[in-house]
């Protein structure tokens, strides 16, 4: 029980959030004698903290119940505040920029329609949950709740109080939402406590290294979803980017920080390596402390291609559970090499309803499509386009967090690099890749589709399953370079070229597998 309660205070003294420039009278008035106090237990934070412009903040600022964890730390550790606001009292125009409400990213836009990104998301995906609703994102303010909303997490339970009228309230999950527990027909139970560890820092203080079980843990993989989202009320907030004690930029996320620490995710690399430095927390909690700003490691803690749902082992198909680390994995993969890590590692997510094949169903990775692109090689970070600086009302700079779709805002996104173009140039060549790149979507998934009926009917007809295993090989090859593009959120400006090669190669291994099907009806006539 000792180990517990110290492991929590100093899990508590981790994450404070984002650098405060400027401190009242009161606060600074409050320092001293109970930094120094908190120091004796915990020496990591002081290493932290000393020397940054954090340092004369008080440990109360951010952490209540201070008195009485004074008086008795075993017992009674102190709180901690993760919500945005907290940050917000001293970094007012970048926490209402966070709020900023965008009309132009419209919500529960549906991937898998006619106009949508994904027309034949419904047969191609089959049976997996993202057919019921698989939507276009929307700004980070609605991560959370409109993650818990979608029809694919939880059967439809959770919905708005106030219905649609309520879909562009902001605030606290439960103060906007409400449990129906009523489940709607045509929906999914998709959700996992893994997914939500990327919505909300909540959790940051409750939740072990990789999602282990622990008795210090409330939450782990393998947690009650329902009972998880109910304790979970804010969207992802400064302190998964930002450390509150040394005002140095970071990441939280434990599956980035296994991927970079372990795996040795050389993409990040700048002259052959990265500069994170992982501080490990008593083996409960791990963080990356950056030398300085990375944001396409940043950004990369919810950004990429990940495994956190049960699946199966390609070669045996045994069921792969939550107890199991490859349901918290982040391959680091481009959409080339993605098929062959998966298969390294032995994990799939699903079969294909008509042609059994082992798919692998893709989640949103922008950081591995970026990595090598004509931008990446200049050196130019995420936070550059998605996060320009901006000016305030008081005339002052600063880094909006409003995180803006570049076509939306060419001016603030791209002229300051490109000061020779103009606005209407740029949108025009974001517009004519985005163009180029869903035309070869659109015919990788008719071919595709196509792969799928011929199977059908070779099946039908009797076919060697030698033919029909080839197939499915190609099925599983031409199935991740297609959904790795729709998944992937840019439409193909993050990299035009990987784009083109990769869903060509798509159409090609479709057209491949058709033809083993073709030649091996002829043969039986």
């Amino acid at each position: 029980m000792r180990r517990r309660n110290i492991g929590f205070v100093v899990l508590a003294a981790l994450s404070i959030a984002l650098l405060i420039p400027a401190f009242s009278t009161a606060q600074k008035n409050d320092t001293g004698d109970s930094r120094e106090t908190c120091y004796r237990c915990h020496p990591q934070i002081k290493s932290l903290k000393e020397g940054s412009r954090h340092a004369p903040l008080s440990c109360g600022t951010c952490h209540s119940g201070m008195k009485e964890h004074l008086q008795n730390p075993r017992s009674k550790p102190a709180a901690l505040a993760v919500d945005q606001p907290v940050c917000g009292r001293c970094h007012s125009d970048q926490f209402q920029s966070f709020r900023m409400f965008n009309y132009q990213a419209q919500a529960r836009k549906e991937k898998g329609v006619p106009t949508g990104r994904s027309p034949m998301q419904d047969k191609l995906l089959a049976p997996h949950g993202f057919t019921k609703e698989h939507n276009e994102p929307r700004a980070h303010i609605f991560m959370l709740t409109d993650q818990f909303v979608v029809d694919r997490f939880i059967g439809g339970r959770f919905q708005h109080k106030k219905g649609f009228a309520g879909v562009n309230q902001t605030g606290r999950a439960w103060d906007v939402l409400v449990d129906t527990g009523r489940e709607l027909p045509e929906t999914a139970k998709a959700g996992n406590a893994t997914c939500i560890q990327c919505k909300t820092s909540d959790h940051i203080l409750t939740w072990k290294h990789m999602g282990d079980k622990d008795p210090k843990a409330k939450w782990d993989r393998g947690s009650d979803v329902v009972a998880m989202s109910k304790a979970t009320q804010n969207p992802m907030g400064c302190i998964h980017c930002h450390d509150g004690h040394g005002t140095t930029p970071r990441v939280v996320r434990d599956a980035l920080i296994e991927a970079v620490d372990k795996e040795g995710a050389q993409t990040f690399a700048r002259n052959g390596k990265t500069d994170m430095k992982v501080v490990d927390f008593r083996g409960f909690r791990k963080i990356g402390v950056l030398g300085k700003t990375d944001s396409r490691m940043m950004c990369a803690q919810c950004h990429v291609e990940y495994a956190c749902n049960a699946g199966f082992e390609f070669g045996t198909g045994k069921k792969v559970g939550y107890g199991d680390r490859r349901t918290n994995h982040y391959p680091m993969k481009n959409a080339k090499d993605i098929l062959a890590h998966y298969r390294k590692v032995n994990f799939f997510d699903f079969r294909h309803a008509v042609t059994g094949a082992r798919l692998v169903k893709l989640q949103h990775p922008e950081t591995e499509t970026y990595w090598g692109s004509t931008h990446d090689r200049a050196g130019v970070q995420c936070h550059q386009c998605h996060m320009p600086k901006v000016k305030a009302k008081s005339g002052k700079s600063y880094t909006t967090h409003a995180v803006i779709r570049p076509i939306h805002a060419v001016g603030e996104a791209c002229l300051s690099c490109h000061p020779k173009s103009t606005a209407e140039e740029k949108r025009y060549q974001i517009e004519t890749v985005q163009n180029y790149t869903k035309g070869k979507m659109r015919k990788a998934e008719y071919w595709l589709g196509k792969l799928i009926d011929t199977y059908e009917t070779a099946r039908r007809a009797g076919v060697p399953e030698s033919a029909l295993a080839q197939a499915r090989e190609k099925h599983e090859e031409a199935h991740v370079l297609w959904e790795w593009w729709t998944a992937e959120n840019s439409d193909g400006w993050h990299n035009p070229e990987l784009a083109r090669e990769s869903l060509a190669a798509s159409i090609i291994a479709s057209r491949k597998g058709i033809d083993v099907l073709t030649k091996a009806m002829n043969g039986r006539r």
